[in-house]
């Protein structure tokens, strides 16, 4: 009479085949945990750059062109932004970009922000 049942062979091919399908769906949830972490950090560099622009407009200013620092927090994390005033064809415009860093890591912007500024008559 043959008994039934599986292999040792067979339950260890079975073994690797579940140890490499859960080591697939591991990296994937890594990746997906990583990209989620990017886009937050992405976000909160985009509304500071937005906030630094709508201060400037607030404020009714018009900078001179050059180059200004700062820092900010947005939600508990601390971003560093950085802006280039320019001219522009128009005389009664300037050119702002803003690029924010997330602090401590300056080599690459998390965002960048370009707007115009209108030099209005009071």
């Amino acid at each position: 009479m043959r008994e039934r049942g599986f292999t040792l062979v067979e339950v260890l091919v079975a073994l690797a085949v579940l140890a490499i399908a859960m080591a697939a769906a591991l990296r994937a949830v890594s990746a997906s945990t990583d990209t989620a972490g990017d886009l937050a950090t992405r976000t909160l560099a985009g509304w500071v750059a937005q906030n630094r622009l709508a201060e400037i407009t607030a404020r009714a200013e018009f900078p001179e062109p050059g180059r200004r620092e700062g820092r900010s927090t947005m939600v508990g994390r601390e971003f560093v932004w950085q802006e280039e005033d320019g001219v522009s064809p128009n005389r009664s415009f300037r050119r702002v970009e803003i690029k924010v860093y997330a602090d401590g890591d300056q080599t690459h912007a998390v965002a960048t922000l370009v707007g115009y500024l209108a030099n209005a008559p009071r």
